[in-house]
């Protein structure tokens, strides 16, 4: 059997309350494993007391004596997330020798964690690298492969895909209910399973109403994807010139990604670093100047591209940045060109996901968040076949297996606590050798998978339906 029971009893020794830290320790307390915490910065201890709960103990990462005083040798987990990457590299070789069976650690340099690097994973006795800026590189990189930088994401083995797109004044979508929706368009199954509307992200049901400016990600097979952006104006075309917004590590890794396929200019504000940047992408057009200013954008080209994305590191300039960008292309720009070009911004506070997305930029990713992501899909193997964030909200979907008589297989999905209502929503299950949608008379039955797409902090309701 595929999923571990409903309680939760593995200790967890995460060291740093930095933004991943924090992230981590609020999500799996919450989940129900046991969370120990060093950080060695008052202040971050005094923010997050009363709101995890956690044992917070302020102290150096490299002291043994407080790895003693934390239990170590009785931890199921390491997460060494400091700020700093030998730390945290040093921190999975203590915990190596207090016998901690599963070490996870934040590293941003790509010199370690790579198959030819000269200290190999197993050299550092680490289970899992995580490399934040790689890892919102790679992701923005495989947006802008996709059509046109539409927001596609994969579960179950690519089998099922959920697709982002903003709900237009003109959408065929825009005022109608759910319900009404699936009473008009019936030519393939598809489902809308959650959406941003402003700063809040809903779990719709049948009765909600799409408005224009809605982000909503709608579920549908593999193979239906192309009727799904036909239903909804969405081009297939690849993306061929981009505009990246910042030379940091982000913006750097993702213009060395794609300068080879795709048409890039890069604006750098520092002239320094844009100088350097010049010499480093030999097929980039680098610029240095001020990317929140409009005379420059347009001078740079910006209503000739086809995806923009700001990668500075700072929130409000790439936020008010990626809605300036976004005001001159929808301005100047054909009907046609408008809805082709996207906009991606990267943000480094998670409650400015929502907000950047709500705001007008297309797609919203938070390199910590994605950080945290790729950890606990690590520590939550043993229960969720796959997991999945939907960019730009504050939910997630998931695969998982229903255990014979589990609440989720003793009535129809319509029948269900109304508790879970506008909680979790179970978007397809596997049977007869296909994904099929869910609907209200659906019922679960024993050891049947499903894809289940919830706010981030209602798994634990998922696991209640779904194990016994």
């Amino acid at each position: 059997m595929f999923g571990k029971k409903n309680t939760i009893s593995e200790n967890i020794l995460i060291l740093g309350l930095g933004g991943v830290g924090y992230y981590l320790a609020k999500r799996l307390a919450h989940e129900g494993y046991t969370i120990t915490v060093i950080e060695s910065e008052g202040r971050l201890i005094r923010e997050a007391d009363g709101t995890l709960d956690a044992r917070l103990m302020q102290g150096n990462a490299m002291s043994i004596e407080c790895w003693r005083e934390a239990n170590a040798g009785k931890m199921d987990y390491l997460i060494a997330v400091t700020d700093n990457d030998a730390v945290n590299m040093m921190a999975s070789i203590i915990a190596h020798r207090f016998g901690i069976p599963r070490k996870i650690a934040r590293v941003r340099s790509l010199e370690f964690g790579n198959k030819d690097s000269f200290l190999s994973d197993e050299d550092l006795k680490i289970d899992l690298i995580i490399h934040p800026e790689e890892l919102a590189s790679q992701e923005i990189v495989r947006i802008i492969k996709l059509r046109a930088g539409n927001d596609i994401i994969e579960i179950a083995n690519s089998q099922v895909q959920v697709m982002a797109t903003r709900v237009r004044e003109s959408s065929s979508l825009a005022h109608k209910k759910l319900k009404e929706i699936s009473q008009t368009y019936h030519e393939f199954p598809f489902r809308v399973v959650a959406l941003a509307r402003g700063i809040a992200t809903v779990i719709p049901g049948g009765n909600d109403t799409l408005l224009p400016q809605d982000q909503i990600f709608i579920m549908a097979s593999t193979k239906d994807l192309p009727k799904l952006m036909s239903l909804t104006g969405d081009s297939q075309q690849h993306s061929h010139r981009v505009m990246i917004l910042g030379g940091g590590l982000v913006g750097n890794r993702v213009a060395q990604l794609l300068e080879k396929t795709v048409q890039v200019t890069l604006i750098e504000k520092d002239e320094k670093s844009a100088e350097e940047l010049s010499f480093s992408l030999k097929n980039t057009e680098v610029l240095h100047g001020d990317g929140s200013d409009a005379n420059v954008l347009q001078m740079a080209g910006l209503l000739d591209m086809d995806t923009f994305i700001t990668a500075t590191g700072d929130n409000e300039t790439n936020i008010m940045s990626s809605l300036l960008a976004k005001h001159l292309m929808n301005e100047k720009g054909s009907q046609e060109n408008i809805r082709q070009r996207k906009s991606i911004c990267l943000v480094t506070k998670e409650d400015y996901l929502v907000l950047a997305g709500s705001m007008g930029s297309d797609i919203a990713l938070n390199k910590k968040m994605l950080a945290g992501n790729e950890i606990l899909k690590f520590i939550r193997m043993g229960q969720l076949l796959s997991v999945a964030h939907l960019h730009g909200s504050d939910a997630e979907m998931v695969e998982i297996v229903a255990e014979p008589n589990a609440a989720v297989t003793r009535k129809p999905l319509s029948k269900l606590d109304p508790s879970y209502y506008g909680k979790i929503l179970i978007g397809a299950i596997f049977r007869d050798e296909k994904w099929q949608i869910a609907v209200g008379d659906t019922r679960i039955q024993d050891n049947e998978r499903a894809i289940v797409v919830c706010k981030s902090l209602s798994l634990k309701d998922v696991q209640q339906l779904f194990f016994a």
